[in-house]
């Protein structure tokens, strides 16, 4: 998921007069990167095909922390409907297996020692559904954090205004901008949403 955490405006940029065009254009790498991450999470909900991709937004907690799935195994696909993980560590296939079962995809993975194998199942109804479901966690993830985005700008020229560095008909004519920003990325996610329901249900 992407991460909306205000770590991309630094604290001296914000202490600085930052001009109008310079923030934006900062929200605008973000939210960027909302919606890059969005058809990154698309582009593995393969609707024929097994495909590697499939597997990308698993991520498996292992090492006290969280990791991506194809940090913790190699991922193959060796037939047409079939995905393997083989997974580099036996303490955590169990680990993995349930991270695969439990993603939200509608897989049931097979375990046999480190290699899980993943069948990938016929496009019935049911499936569509569930991957029209699917799409539709993830669009919403990128609305979140879209939404985020802009709370942080707003967060910046409300310091701006009360360390006087900006008028506040400033403030509210960014605000407004960042608004506009916030509504052509809303809109892109729909958009983007639209058009992977429509492949699923196509398929």
């Amino acid at each position: 998921m992407y991460d909306h955490r205000r770590t991309n405006l630094s604290i001296d940029a914000e202490r600085q007069a930052m001009p109008e065009d310079v923030l934006l254009k900062d929200l605008r790498r973000r939210m960027d990167g909302a919606l890059e991450v969005l058809r990154k999470e698309f582009g593995g909900l393969r609707t024929g095909r097994a495909s590697a991709s499939l597997l990308e937004p698993v991520t498996v907690p292992a090492y006290g922390g969280i990791s991506p799935l194809n940090q913790v195994a190699n991922i193959s696909v060796p037939e047409p409907r079939m995905i393997t993980v083989q997974v580099w560590d036996r303490a955590i296939v169990k680990a993995v297996d349930k991270a695969i079962r439990e993603a939200g995809l509608g897989l049931n993975p097979q375990t046999e020692g480190q290699t899980i194998r993943v069948p990938i199942p016929d496009l019935n109804e049911e499936r569509r559904r569930e991957l029209t479901r699917v799409s539709a966690r993830y669009a919403e993830q990128a609305r979140v954090a879209v939404r985020n985005v802009r709370r942080d700008g707003i967060e910046v020229l409300k310091r701006r205004e009360k360390d006087a560095e900006i008028s506040q008909d400033q403030q509210r004519k960014q605000q407004q901008e960042i608004q506009h920003l916030t509504d052509e990325y809303t809109n892109r996610i729909d958009e983007a949403l639209t058009q992977k329901d429509r492949e699923i249900l196509q398929v």
